[in-house]
């Protein structure tokens, strides 16, 4: 027990020791107490007010300071309404004067010390809410309520905000609530009654908390914060306050709603109301127009308080002064604002807590971080002591030397220390925040650039809608000169400025962009590579410019996470969401900025165009397994769950086997297996058959429907059996009958690619033995090569190659490849899907010898290169000689021709031999084996 007492836990004392008041009653305490309070006394007058008539409770309580905390936070509980006043105001006393101790004595830490007093705000917010609710109930103004809901808020709740919110409360802090009502709690004709027996509750609540009486106050209380305060009434119905932040809140608000938590009254309801304003506070994309916005509010509150002068100690004010605590925290709020939206683990409360949580995301240098939080602490000690000397909410420096030598005594300093660390701490306050809030730090030097560029194109730039707002106009011209001299260092600046011109016409809104450059001026030369290079890439980025915030927002170079990675990114972020729209408009925000990621990787050289197809199929795989069981959930709660074993998703085509490019739509069908279940159970069951169609139905409207983010990728069901016109699900005995006894060898052909992507593992593993008996189970080869050679001779008759970069339709490309080597896998009875695989089984069977088959390897290592390479590039045909240089040289460098300095037309001619050889040994061998002749025949 003697552990807990406070005078066997002091680390420090006050320094001063006068003559202290004589009714202060010293004898009744611990001999080692004494000289604790002698100094708090001699220092504080207010503190030995307190000592005095909190005595006999005093002696008590410092014999275990933490339990008597913890029976005063209790004490609210039992006061009712002729005992509110007086012991509230006894509790805050008691409270104040017991935390001063611990901390002038070093025996609580900052945060216990904010903490205890925040926690005896929150009780006494509540107990005088419960007091002027139930007097209401009482009077019949609250209708259909018991004085049992009073207790629990009777539809009201009472949002803490500011430093009450964040749990960081000062000794003289006030405390500002917002005060907001449950509509749907009480009958339309019943409102008006209730609405002004809510608000006059209200106004009770806060008569109690801050009325200064005989025996003081408890916490002025502030209602000013709530949704435009001039004209609305002190208690907000929560649906008003929704409308008010969506279409007219600022960011000033959304920092204050950072720190925002119920603290009164009903407690579920103040939660779900901040649930409700994420979106408005946590905007979803990299949010660096906040800065200004901060930078704006900073220079307002300097300008009102007349604050904007140099730092001199003699009435510095140690919370918006320069240096002061205000900066630290909207340094850290801003930082928060900016991220937070993208990164859930930012949404912290506390100012040190989201300063280290910063640092950990790399949002903010460590140093700075650790220095900021160092010298938070110090300035609330400082401002604690100025506070506790007369219980006065002041938080500027004393004027006079006796004033200051009193702040040096309690903080244990001796004054010229104390001045000197103040100096220094405000000073480096200043510098680390101000830098953050005037220009990026750290910023590349602009490029050096004598080019001359054409001023009829840039003419036209203000008539572009990103630069039509005033905002977005300003923000640019600080960027020109950055950005022109970055294409100045371009390999054809002309052709830059104008790829720069095409993406400034088709962006559609400027100022997050442009802030963002701003904050961030290295992402510049990534823009201007990406619009350089790819039109297709480029006009992504007009179109969805947010989605640069996944450069800056996190691991966007870091090696590829892998498919089941991104599944449980993806499900968890679903399952997050309540809403089935709001679903699948997530999906389409998380796809398009991992996309972008691939596109970017590939357009830098990170990754060759093998590893891009095989990180857009985990992509797209990922999509499909994470979506899938929020399509099932959204139509099982119309019929009911699936009927039976339920349903997959097969990938066909490249999906299936898992190479995609930047542009693939989805082959896919839909497999299931109702188990001899008829119909569905629900509230509106369906019979298997329409129940799976439906199903299949809303998945491909879940993926391609357009909506607020777009659409995730066009989906393609024709692979199907029968085609068109088939059913848009099969059952797996129809598709088993179908493959054993009705199936084309085209059909068979594309089996070979066939892969499961989601749905439940025992079809998945019914659907895949099926397959691969197919696939394995013999086919005749004079069958198949002929087959094969007609599929080609229709595939030519009906499609011709748009010019030599079009890698994929052609004798000799990468369909006709494709085309051959599954014909070796079916020749083979092989199941793998690769292409490699199923030219090897080609070469067993005999259709090639071993130079054929590296040389078609070869061809198609090539030509997919080609091809991953010009679908990332454009959504149209390339031709070579119309081709900006920066696009020639990537495409040259993407499919890794011979020669270290290969033209375009170099490029153009050894891929017409590539398409040439691949077609002579394709046509050979079909040939031969179409007339029943061997590779040796």
């Amino acid at each position: 027990m003697t552990n807990k007492t406070l005078a066997n836990r002091l680390t420090r004392c006050p320094r001063a020791q006068p003559a202290v008041q004589d009714d202060v009653p010293l004898d009744r305490f611990d001999a080692a107490l004494r000289p604790l309070l002698t100094r708090t006394a001699a220092l504080a007058p207010y503190l030995a007010g307190l000592i005095i008539k909190e005595a006999d409770w005093l002696v008590e309580a410092v014999e275990d300071p933490e339990a008597a905390m913890q029976e005063i936070l209790a004490a609210p509980q039992a006061l009712d309404a002729a005992t509110l006043n007086g012991g509230l105001r006894q509790g805050k006393r008691r409270v104040a004067l017991l935390s001063a101790l611990a901390d002038l004595g070093g025996v609580w830490s900052l945060e216990e010390v904010t903490g205890a007093l925040t926690e005896y705000a929150d009780a006494a917010a509540q107990a005088a809410l419960r007091v002027g609710l139930a007097a209401q109930i009482r009077r019949g103004k609250l209708p259909g309520m018991s004085e049992e809901d009073a207790a629990t808020g009777a539809g009201m709740t009472v949002l803490a905000m500011g430093k009450m919110g964040a749990g960081e409360l000062n000794y003289s802090s006030d405390i500002d609530l917002i005060c907001l009502f449950d509509e749907s709690r009480y009958d339309a004709e019943e409102f008006h009654t209730a609405r002004t027996g809510l608000i006059k509750a209200t106004r009770a609540m806060a008569a109690s908390l801050s009325e200064i009486t005989a025996e003081g106050y408890v916490f002025r209380t502030d209602l000013r914060l709530r949704p435009d305060p001039a004209v609305t009434p002190v208690c907000v119905g929560l649906l008003a306050a929704e409308r008010y932040y969506e279409s007219l809140g600022r960011t000033w608000e959304r920092a204050a709603y950072i720190k925002a938590r119920p603290c009164a009254g009903d407690i579920g309801v103040g939660d779900a109301f901040l649930r409700t304003l994420r979106p408005f506070v946590w905007r979803r994309h990299l949010d660096f127009a906040a800065i200004q916005d901060a930078h704006d509010m900073r220079l307002a509150i300097r300008e009102h308080k007349g604050l904007g002068g140099p730092i001199t100690l003699p009435c510095h004010n140690m919370k918006l002064g320069r240096g002061g605590i205000r900066e630290i925290e909207f340094f850290t709020q801003t930082r928060q604002l900016i991220a937070g939206g993208r990164d859930p683990e930012l949404r912290l409360r506390g100012t040190k807590e989201g300063l280290a949580v910063l640092a950990k995301k790399d949002w903010v240098p460590q140093d700075a971080a650790d220095t900021l939080a160092e010298h938070y602490t110090f300035h609330r000690t400082v401002e604690h002591r100025l506070q506790m000397v007369r219980d006065a909410q002041t938080h500027s420096l004393p004027q006079s030397p006796e004033g200051m030598e009193r702040i040096a005594a309690l903080m244990d300093m001796d004054v010229a220390q104390l001045e000197t660390e103040l100096t220094d701490r405000l000073s480096e306050v200043h510098e680390i925040t101000e830098g953050f809030f005037t220009e990026a730090r750290g910023a590349a030097p602009l490029p050096d650039t004598t080019h001359s560029f054409d001023d009829n194109v840039m003419a036209a730039w203000p008539s572009y809608p990103a630069l039509r707002s005033d905002r977005g106009a300003a923000l640019f011209e600080r960027l020109k000169p950055d950005l022109l001299a970055r294409l100045g260092q371009a390999d054809k600046p002309d052709e830059a400025l104008l790829a720069f011109d095409g993406f400034l016409s088709g962006l559609p809104a400027g100022v997050q962009l442009f802030s963002l450059l701003k904050a961030n001026p290295q992402l510049a030369d990534l823009l201007i590579n990406i619009v350089s290079v790819s039109p297709m890439l480029a006009a992504h980025l007009s179109r969805n410019a947010g989605v640069l915030d996944a450069v800056i927002g996190g691991d966007f170079f870091a090696d590829w996470p892998g498919q089941d990675a991104l599944v449980a990114a993806l499900s968890a972020r679903l399952a997050a969401l309540d809403d089935y729209e709001m679903q699948l408009d997530s999906t389409r925000v998380w796809a398009r900025e991992w996309h972008f990621r691939i596109g970017v990787h590939h357009l830098r050289g990170l990754i060759d165009g093998a590893q891009a197809g095989a990180q857009y199929s985990d992509l797209a795989r990922a999509v499909l397994r994470a979506l899938w069981p929020v399509v099932i959930a959204e139509i099982s709660r119309r019929h009911g769950p699936p009927p039976g074993k339920g349903a997959v998703i097969v990938g066909m085509g490249s999906l299936g086997a898992g190479r995609l490019t930047a542009q693939s739509d989805l082959d896919m069908i839909v497999i299931y297996d109702a188990d001899g279940v008829d119909a569905s159970v629900g509230p509106r069951p369906l019979q298997a058959r329409q129940y799976y169609a439906r199903l299949t139905q809303a998945m491909i409207t879940a993926m391609s429907a357009p909506m607020a983010a777009g659409r995730l990728y066009e989906v393609d069901m024709r692979l199907r059996p029968s085609g068109n016109k088939g059913p848009v699900a099969t059952s797996l005995e129809s598709f088993a009958n179908y493959q054993q006894h009705e199936a084309w060898v085209w059909e068979h052909l594309a089996l070979t690619r066939a892969q499961v992507i989601a749905g439940p593992e025992e079809l998945a593993d019914e659907v895949e033995q099926l397959r691969a008996r197919v696939v394995t189970g013999g086919h005749d080869t004079v069958q198949v090569c002929t087959d094969t050679k007609d599929m080609r001779a229709r595939i030519a008759a009906a499609k011709s190659p748009d010019g030599v970069l079009d890698a994929k339709i052609g004798a000799g490309r990468l369909q006709d490849i494709e085309l051959f080597a599954q014909a070796g896998a079916l020749i083979g009875g092989i199941a793998a899907r690769d292409i490699p695989s199923g030219l090897a089984a080609a070469c067993t069977a005999g259709l090639l010898d071993a130079a054929d088959e590296q040389t078609l390897c070869s061809a198609y290592a090539r030509l997919w290169a080609l091809q991953s390479a010009t679908r990332l590039l454009s959504s149209r045909p390339l031709h070579g000689d119309v081709l900006r240089n920066a696009t020639q040289s990537f495409l040259i460098e993407a499919v890794a021709t011979d020669a270290q300095n290969d033209t375009a037309q170099d490029l153009e001619t050894q891929l017409e031999q590539t398409y040439m050889q691949a077609d002579q040994i394709i046509t050979a061998a079909l040939s031969r084996f179409a007339q029943g002749k061997t590779a040796d025949g």
